[in-house]
């Protein structure tokens, strides 16, 4: 890698596709994950949203919030972004990371389309 590290959101699809079943959300989620670990290696910081959202999401729906996704999780997505350099869109169509992306742009972010194309 040249230059300095960057930390990079890793946007993909979470729900999309899946129809709610858990193991198609797992599999999104492992696919993010695995972009996430290339990202490191090649010397970067990668976060997903879903790091941090996740773990807030159950809390609160433990305590009977049942709009605690709608409450939390693209808006904690943005603010993790605002901190970022960049974000790396990948997967099919999600109008979360399409949200994502555009939120990037408006920020004045890096959006990279493709990993290659990540320094």
């Amino acid at each position: 890698m040249t230059g300095e590290p960057l930390m990079i959101l890793v946007a993909g699809p979470y729900r999309s596709g899946t129809d709610g079943h858990p193991a198609r959300i797992e599999a999104n989620v492992e696919a993010m994950t695995a972009i996430s670990l290339e990202l490191y290696r090649r010397g970067h910081l990668p976060v997903m949203g879903e790091w941090f959202a996740l773990p807030l999401i159950k809390q609160a729906e433990r305590a009977g919030d049942a709009d605690a996704f709608a409450e939390l999780f693209h808006p904690i997505a943005e603010r993790v972004l605002a901190r970022c350099d960049a974000c790396l869109r990948i997967g099919g169509p999600s109008d979360g990371a399409d949200r994502m992306v555009a939120t990037a742009r408006r920020l004045g972010k890096r959006v990279f389309l493709d990993i290659g194309d990540v320094p």
